[in-house]
């Protein structure tokens, strides 16, 4: 007998109505979310460094040196990248000591560089580098400040998956956390390391 189309996704066969099965989401709905949010947060880098590029092209641009303490910074993210990395590999192998150890090291990490944000802050004020002021400065404020905020949502969300690991709920049966957690925080690493050499090149 010829299937008969009917009005839901199914087919007649026999006299019975039968669901054919329904394809899945490849990726899982919070992952998809992630990335949706990471995709944002590039677009209004690109927009930002854009603005940049467009208005030092206008001229009346004061030229200024970085502080050192951004090579630190950079150094600093880096290394919390490779702890955050170690904790992810621990929950794979199920080592919660490794786990706990990474998640904390990373926590630690991003706190120093926040905290070194602000001295870099205080690094520019010294050199007569003002929000307020040329658009250089107000350029570097805004780019560095928005990176830092995103930073301290990634803090926010380091912190939640710290204490789900010392409740034993991140193993490797379960790692949608921990797999979140990772991909976001590596990815504020790059973007940092980004505009850091965008910075070298074009302050």
């Amino acid at each position: 007998m010829n299937n008969r189309s009917t009005g839901i996704k199914g087919y007649k066969d026999d006299g019975l109505l039968r669901e054919q099965p329904q394809p899945t989401m490849a990726m899982h709905p919070k992952k998809f979310a992630l990335w949706l949010f990471i995709v944002t947060i590039i677009m209004i880098f690109a927009a930002f460094t854009s603005a940049y590029l467009v208005r030092k092209g206008e001229g009346n641009w004061v030229e200024f040196e970085l502080p050192a303490i951004f090579w630190w910074n950079t150094a600093i993210l880096f290394a919390s990248s490779i702890a955050m990395q170690w904790a992810h590999y621990s929950a794979k192998k199920n080592s919660i000591a490794g786990l706990r150890t990474g998640m904390v090291l990373t926590v630690l990490l991003g706190i120093g560089f926040l905290v070194g944000q602000w001295f870099s802050w205080v690094a520019l004020v010294d050199q007569k580098v003002f929000f307020v002021g040329n658009p250089s400065g107000s350029f570097l404020y805004v780019l560095t400040g928005v990176h830092a905020f995103h930073l301290i949502t990634g803090l926010v969300f380091l912190l939640i998956t710290a204490v789900a690991a010392f409740q034993y709920k991140i193993h490797s049966k379960s790692m949608l956390r921990i797999d979140m957690c990772a991909t976001y925080w590596h990815f504020l690493d790059v973007l940092w390391i980004y505009l850091f050499v965008f910075l070298l090149i074009n302050h």
